[in-house]
């Protein structure tokens, strides 16, 4: 199991179009084998299947690998909670409350603002 600060060391994603397994497998740190896994598990992760059933990943793949890879390994949540809170409801509840918790930030600072401007 990797450290739980190990995902913020991930590699930076090139800006290719399309990655191998082996390449999204060391830009995530998660095996092949894993990674085949999660996309029976995941209906967000489907990757392109070209000739001879090589997968070819895209830049979203890979940052829903490592969204997933976060879930499960640093946040230690089950797959099946880690596909609950992908889905959509529980991700939707937290925009809403990002962006809440960003207005507020806003008024607040707007407000530190007036008042250093007062003095």
């Amino acid at each position: 199991m990797l450290e739980p600060t190990h995902n913020a060391e991930l590699p930076a994603i090139p800006g290719k179009r399309y990655f191998t397994i082996g390449e999204v497998s060391d830009l995530c740190a998660v095996k092949p084998h894993v990674l085949r896994y999660w996309e029976q598990e995941f209906p967000q992760l489907s990757p392109v299947k070209r000739r001879g059933n090589r997968r070819y990943y895209q830049r979203q793949d890979v940052i829903m690998i490592r969204q997933i890879r976060g879930l499960l390994y640093d946040q230690g949540f089950t797959i099946g909670g880690a596909r609950q809170r992908l889905s959509g409801d529980e991700a939707k509840e937290d925009v809403t409350h990002f962006k809440q918790l960003i207005r507020q930030t806003i008024t607040e600072l707007e407000e530190v603002l007036q008042v250093l401007k007062a003095h």
